[in-house]
């Protein structure tokens, strides 16, 4: 059977012990290669693979145990979010796979509404190519306002959001790259300004997304890039576009930040990304190979 990969994004990145156990969770049926937990973002990104069986389960699994522990009510995190399990994608890790990712994505959604009982909307290759921002803009109020309009419909499960656990979305996506810049010098006016000059929404660079982000905890300013097409845009490329917008503002940048794993064929040299190094498990194929 082939191995699929997902990359579920959970809405709680402080309580170490509700992290764990959502881990253990997605690890009874899967195999939960990284862990990427962030404070001030107040989220955790796992990266689970699995076979397609196995890998339905796992998420199962543990999107029931993210609405056990995790209450949005209370959330404050700077990260947009929808729900407790907030996006749930379906990952090909090779060529022509597709297809088979959006079986599981489906079988995804359909179990989520049906035996946890959370309103499921489709998103990217599964979804009209829509993007999770579609649903995200307003937060859990606007998207129930838009559901009790007429205008959005959730593909599984109620039409009324969780009150505490919202809603999730699912959907088959190809590979991404999630990458933060940081800012030596700046404000959160430039960090803005230079997410709107590369994100492809407001004519930068095709196949990023992008935005500035102050983080509360640390009172540290990020620009959080997610690459979703790595072919027209390599990460190496991103991030000295970065640079140069940054230069014509005056802005000194600092660390980059790699969340979750990079595929091979986006490896450089990890001084251009702004890393210190790059080791071999922080690669997808090879943290594959490893254990």
């Amino acid at each position: 059977m082939a191995q699929l990969e997902s990359v579920p994004n959970i809405s709680e990145g402080r309580d170490l012990a509700a992290i764990a156990a959502i881990g253990r969770a997605f690890a009874e049926h899967g195999r939960v290669l990284d862990v990427h937990s962030d404070a001030d973002h107040h989220r955790s990104v796992f990266t689970i693979v699995g076979d397609e069986d196995d890998l339905v389960d796992s998420l199962l699994a543990g999107i029931a145990r993210s609405v056990e522990l995790v209450d949005l009510r209370s959330h404050d995190g700077i990260h947009p979010r929808v729900g407790a399990a907030d996006v749930v994608p379906v990952v090909p890790l090779r060529t022509g796979e597709m297809a088979l990712a959006k079986e599981v994505a489906l079988a995804v959604g359909r179990r989520v509404g049906s035996e946890i009982g959370l309103p499921v909307f489709l998103y990217g290759e599964s979804g009209d190519r829509r993007r999770p921002a579609f649903f995200r803009r307003g937060g859990p109020a606007e998207l129930q306002r838009r559901v009790d309009a007429g205008e959005l419909r959730p593909a599984f499960g109620p039409s009324q959001l969780h009150p505490r656990a919202g809603a999730v979305l699912v959907g088959a996506r190809p590979l991404l790259i999630a990458f933060n810049i940081e800012l030596q010098t700046g404000d959160l006016d430039d960090a803005q300004a230079i997410a709107a000059a590369i994100r492809a929404s407001s004519g930068g660079m095709s196949g990023v997304q992008a935005l500035g982000l102050l983080l509360p905890g640390s009172g540290r300013i990020q620009v959080s890039v997610n690459v979703i097409d790595v072919e027209a845009a390599p990460l190496v490329a991103v991030v000295e576009r970065v640079r140069e917008v940054a230069a014509a503002r005056e802005v000194d940048l600092g660390a980059g930040e790699l969340v979750g794993l990079l595929p091979e064929r986006s490896v450089a040299d990890p001084s251009s990304l702004g890393l210190e190094v790059l080791p071999d498990d922080r690669i997808l194929e090879r943290r594959l190979l490893l254990d």
